[in-house]
């Protein structure tokens, strides 16, 4: 059964929407580690003074950088997937670009 596991978890690391995924959910947890270590950096409107006087200040850096991590972990991932191209072999119908083409004026506009 254990011999079982690791072929799934190699299979899953080769997909290429995983690694996709993936990559950029940890780009965004750095990002949200940078902006929340920043934040409280700065201190902007006193408010690393107001959660480290907190009895428990890890909840609320926990929490904060939580929301965080899911909020910019989410839009790079989102931002990822519809950044991909479309194959044009893949014969799909709707979307895809719109092209347009210029048009003529007539003499009335002119």
């Amino acid at each position: 059964m254990p011999n079982d596991i690791e072929p799934r978890r190699l299979a899953l690391l080769r997909t290429p929407l995983f690694r996709l995924l993936a990559i950029n959910l940890a780009i965004g947890a750095c990002a949200a580690t940078l902006l929340v270590g920043g934040l409280l950096l700065i201190n902007p409107a006193h408010l690393r003074d107001l959660i480290f006087a907190d009895s428990s200040p890890v909840v609320a850096i926990f929490l904060l950088l939580g929301s965080f991590v899911v909020t910019f972990g989410s839009a790079a991932m989102g931002s990822a997937i519809m950044a991909q191209e479309r194959k044009e072999d893949d014969g799909g119908g709707g979307g895809g670009k719109l092209h347009l083409a210029p048009q003529k004026l007539s003499d009335e506009a002119r």
